[in-house]
């Protein structure tokens, strides 16, 4: 492979390559506002209250002066079933987010302190629980 081809082997490979420009915002969270029709049987984030949080996180990463993050509303993420769901890029960490305690200690311990809400967290092959 010659310098200006580079590939990726797929999730969860998180290299930056030195030649990548500088990050635009430090960190980057995509709600899911997602719409389904009632009574779809995999339900929807919106449906849950996703639009609220997401304007709440807004709000609060204003307020905590977090200036070089952006909090975006986002269409489908594909993960409804979880959610509330948010994903926080560059990390590309999943949470699933039900009320404004949960949106405080995430943008608190995670982007704010570069930690993690292990409580919150989505893992990769996680699934909905059956029921």
């Amino acid at each position: 492979m010659d310098n200006d081809t580079k590939s990726f082997s797929g999730v969860g490979n998180r290299d930056a390559d030195a030649t990548d420009p500088a990050l635009y915002y430090r960190a980057h969270i995509f709600c899911c506002t997602n719409r389904r029709p009632a009574g779809h049987p995999r339900g929807c984030c919106a449906e849950r209250g996703s639009e609220e949080l997401r304007d709440y996180m807004k709000e609060q990463a204003k307020k905590l002066g977090l200036k070089d993050v952006r909090v975006n509303a986002a269409g489908c993420l594909d993960r409804c079933e979880l959610g509330p769901c948010v994903v926080i890029y560059p990390e590309g960490v999943w949470y699933s987010v039900h009320s404004k305690a949960d949106v405080d200690e995430v943008l608190n311990v995670h982007v704010k302190q570069g930690g993690r809400v292990q409580r919150l967290m989505l893992q990769p092959d996680q699934r909905p629980p059956k029921g």
